[in-house]
């Protein structure tokens, strides 16, 4: 069902093409254009939430089709960034490995109808993520100020690590039964319905 959240995440998606070939065509001023093209793709991912929230529009595609675009903006953003030299390789590697993981954890456990809710690691590693994407997008701009996107660049890929392990720390108290495990899941059947941009991502 097509509603405006969802419109909001197409076109979200319709944004990383474009903002890939800005960032690799690297014409006269492609740093405040990708800048201003990143900008608008994830503030469509805080409306979405909004929106669907607002106006009671959450559906199953949403909740599929969000967080897959979020995965989708970040990870072309970074190997866009890679390409041009902006950020080292193994990093990149390491943060989209780390969104791949936990997504493949996320769909294991729903299978066992078990919901494991994003915590507040999640959600910083999200927005250091965007802050470290958009310095970097600028960074030949930012003059003395440039080391300052290197530092962002290492909080994402900490923050990345660090929320992966809990992720799946978390899980696997609930799957061995482990005391502390109980309180943080719950049945998918009696679990509230996930709000896109919230629970399943970002913020997971």
């Amino acid at each position: 069902m097509l509603n405006v959240p969802n419109v909001l995440t197409f076109f979200r998606l319709l944004l990383v093409p474009l903002l890939v070939a800005v960032l690799l065509t690297r014409f006269e001023g492609w740093e405040w254009v990708g800048l201003g093209v990143f900008l608008v793709a994830s503030f469509t991912d805080f409306l979405d939430g909004f929106l669907a929230r607002r106006r009671q529009q959450i559906t199953t595609l949403g909740k599929i089709l969000d967080p897959a675009a979020d995965k989708i903006l970040t990870s072309s953003a970074f190997i866009s960034l890679v390409e041009i030299g902006l950020a080292p390789a193994w990093m990149v590697v390491i943060i989209i490995a780390r969104e791949f993981a936990v997504s493949t954890l996320r769909t294991f456990s729903a299978t066992q109808k078990l919901v494991i809710p994003a915590g507040l690691s999640g959600k910083v590693k999200t927005t250091v993520q965007m802050i470290a994407i958009s310095l970097l997008i600028v960074y030949h701009q930012l003059g003395e100020l440039r080391h300052v996107a290197t530092v962002f660049l290492w909080v994402a890929l900490i923050a990345s690590v660090y929320s992966g392990i809990e992720y799946f720390i978390r899980y696997a108290r609930i799957y061995m039964g482990r005391p502390g495990g109980s309180g943080d899941y719950e049945l998918a059947s009696e679990a509230p319905e996930p709000v896109p941009g919230t629970v399943q991502e970002p913020g997971s």
